[in-house]
């Protein structure tokens, strides 16, 4: 039966056992479990009590740990963003994150290439499960069997960016920035894994555990999320959250939203080709330039007529080129553009769409024409119930943090993670509230360095909300 509740039958730290049961971890969900029940699943809403929570649960004692830790956490943040590497080239970092997760007492266990997860579990459920010979976590952390991990992400790669920030924790390696705030996520997430741990060495229980997965390649098509799901990073795991700096969002703030958050975004490469002439004599060739802005002016247009306009697809041609002279009909021209689109039905058939209509414009030309087509990212859509998990979250710390944000139209390889099981991003707000707002991809992006605070016990509210 479970097989018929699609992405709703993992409900985020659900616990499977024997029958195909899905056992929720608190009545928290009792509202969404009508819905499973209408799709043919079995559900109990009985509370895990194998647990012992320690008083004000784990973002309490996070909060502790900061007011301790906070030099130690900023140092990390302030050495990672000194030290940026692109994408697949992320060496350095690793072992960087590897060596602090180790002296917390942790066994992280490294991707092939770069990049690496970490696993963390109450040391006294595995205690009990090894006095009673039941299996119990390995060295790798596979988990109990019946148990669903609940996953963190972060991504660890910088940008080809020469930065101009003038911080005096600047980039030391030339021409690299952490310009998308990548930094932040990884010192949100490696001070998150070293807080739980620390708490669970004095006593905090877990019922479930915790996956926390740093990830390279996020900037680059090839790799990233698809590899690190391919190693396993996903076995076991019933949902995962993720959050991405928003340097126009006020520190303090963590914006929210339900359903698509970021877009689809591929790239098209369109190459018109014709025999070439003078331009005294068009109708003896094939105006390759003619045809090419045709291609340029009318396919954004009928596409526009082809697609739902609530779909916020929008087609853009940044780059046009074609000949080098004003009498002379040039033999090739080029046309490079992106495709984005909120709605992932549309990114799913958009590109056969796309082949069509421009096939259809040029035919009438004579000209030939090849597309090269690259896919990207489908959107990272938040699962409902993990949006309000991620809200009540926010509100834990701060009632007035919550901010509804609209849907971006930029794109995140999170979506992949999406594609496997439910969860959720946010917005993590990091502008200091002073000056100039600055944006992602830039030489002069500014992160607010509390911001790295506040998404540690965001993350460790997330958990408080799941279990209960």
């Amino acid at each position: 039966m479970m097989a018929q509740c699609g992405l709703r039958w993992a409900l985020l730290c659900g616990q499977v056992v024997d029958g195909g049961k899905l056992v929720l971890n608190s009545a928290y969900w009792a509202r969404d479990c009508q819905g499973l029940k209408q799709e043919g699943c079995w559900v109990s809403t009985t509370a895990v009590d194998s647990a012992q929570h320690v008083p004000g649960g784990l973002l309490e004692a996070v909060t502790a740990w900061l007011a301790e830790h906070e030099r130690e956490v900023t140092a990390w943040r302030e050495h990672l963003h000194s030290y940026p590497e692109t994408s697949h080239n992320e060496v350095e970092t690793t072992a960087f994150i590897a060596k602090v997760l180790r002296h917390h007492g942790l066994e992280p266990v490294l991707f092939p290439a770069t990049g690496l997860y970490v696993d963390i579990d109450d040391l006294h459920s595995v205690n009990d499960a090894a006095s009673d010979g039941t299996e119990h976590d390995d060295a790798a952390g596979l988990p109990q069997p019946g148990a669903l991990r609940v996953a963190f992400r972060a991504d660890i790669d910088a940008l080809p960016i020469a930065e101009n920030t003038g911080l005096p924790f600047a980039s030391k390696n030339p021409g690299v920035m952490h310009a998308c705030g990548h930094d932040v996520h990884a010192a949100v997430l490696l001070g998150f894994a070293c807080a739980v741990a620390d708490a669970v060495k004095q006593g905090a229980a877990l019922p479930q555990g915790i996956r926390c997965i740093f990830q390279p390649a996020e900037e680059v098509m090839d790799g990233g999320a698809p590899s690190v799901i391919s190693w396993g990073a996903l076995s076991g795991v019933s949902t995962i959250f993720a959050l991405h700096v928003e340097p126009k969002l006020a520190v303090g703030r963590i914006g929210i939203r339900e359903g698509a958050i970021t877009s689809a975004g591929d790239v098209i490469n369109i190459e018109v080709v014709g025999p070439g002439g003078h331009t005294s004599r068009p109708h003896r060739s094939a105006d390759v330039v003619y045809a090419l802005s045709r291609v340029v002016t009318e396919l954004p247009a009928v596409l526009s007529r082809r697609i739902d306009p609530r779909s916020g697809t929008v087609m853009v041609f940044g780059a046009i080129q074609a000949g080098a002279t004003a009498n002379a009909i040039p033999k090739r021209g080029v046309a490079k553009g992106t495709i984005r689109t909120a709605d992932i039905a549309v990114w799913n058939m958009v590109e056969p769409l796309l082949r069509e209509l421009i096939g259809d414009i040029v035919r009438p030309t004579g000209c030939d024409v090849i597309v090269n087509y690259q896919r990207g990212v489908p959107p990272v859509v938040n699962d409902a119930v993990a949006t309000v998990v991620c809200a009540d979250a926010v509100r834990a710390i701060d009632p007035e943090a919550v901010v509804q944000v609209p849907q971006s139209s930029g794109g995140e390889d999170f979506s992949w993670y999406l594609q496997h099981i439910p969860g959720a991003m946010v917005r993590l707000g990091a502008w200091n509230g002073q000056g100039k707002r600055s944006d992602l991809h830039q030489e002069d992006m500014v992160a607010d360095p509390r911001a790295v605070g506040i998404g540690i016990k965001f993350f460790a509210s997330v958990l408080d909300r799941l279990f209960g």
